[in-house]
């Protein structure tokens, strides 16, 4: 399953819709059909994704360790 099913599938959970999404994002309803059509979601576009669904993006390791990615860590990479 590809990252737009489950973008999708998220949504629909949530009850949210792409409209919502897209201007969450700042972009149009059609940029955002491109992103799923293309299955083209940055690491950025993810982070800010989970954000919106009220989820959590992050690594999880064998041990069970989680690294969490969060729209503070896109903020610290946006200043230097």
């Amino acid at each position: 399953m590809g990252i737009s099913n489950k973008v999708k599938g998220m949504l629909q959970l949530k009850g949210k819709k792409n409209t919502e999404l897209a201007t969450y994002l700042g972009m149009t309803p059609q940029s955002l059909a491109n992103k799923f059509n293309r299955d083209s979601f940055s690491a950025a576009d993810l982070v800010k994704i989970a954000d919106f669904l009220g989820c959590e993006l992050a690594f999880i390791l064998p041990d069970n360790q989680h690294i969490n990615i969060t729209l503070e860590d896109l903020r610290s990479t946006d200043k230097g």
